[in-house]
């Protein structure tokens, strides 16, 4: 479910965000994926829709532990890149390159951050949904 690397790439928001949006393909199926693997009342017998609940949401829990820790990883590693260049720009406080980079790091740090909010209402949504079918 992670990048081809095993995490996501910080360095670039784009990359960063076209790679989440891979790792939401689970959530974005969900209900897809429901209405494939759970029986209605009449095929009940012949799958165990317990089981296949249970199984369909832990792989939805291992998906968001999964986003969760790749993106408060990136979350990290860009704090770092500004902070080091935040010192950079305390001791050179004319250098436009160093103000330009620090500017968009910060706004790739929001960016970032911001998916974390997006990450919860994912998470959320698809929660709901797979409890009203697997209820």
């Amino acid at each position: 479910m992670a990048a081809p690397g095993g995490t996501l790439n910080c360095e670039d928001f784009s990359m960063f965000q076209e790679t989440l949006k891979v790792m939401r393909t689970i959530d974005d199926r969900i209900v897809h994926a429901l209405n494939t693997t759970v029986p209605t009342a009449s095929f009940s017998g012949k799958v165990d829709a317990s089981q296949t609940c249970k199984e369909l949401y832990e792989s939805l829990l291992e998906a968001h532990l999964s986003r969760d820790k790749a993106i408060k990883a990136c979350i990290t590693e860009t704090s770092a890149v500004v902070g080091q260049l935040r010192e950079e720009r305390a001791k050179d406080r004319d250098n436009l390159s160093i103000i330009k980079q620090l500017r968009k790091e910060q706004t790739k740090l929001k960016l970032m951050s911001s998916e974390l909010n997006v990450e919860e209402v994912v998470k959320d949504r698809t929660l709901k949904v797979s409890i009203s079918v697997c209820s």
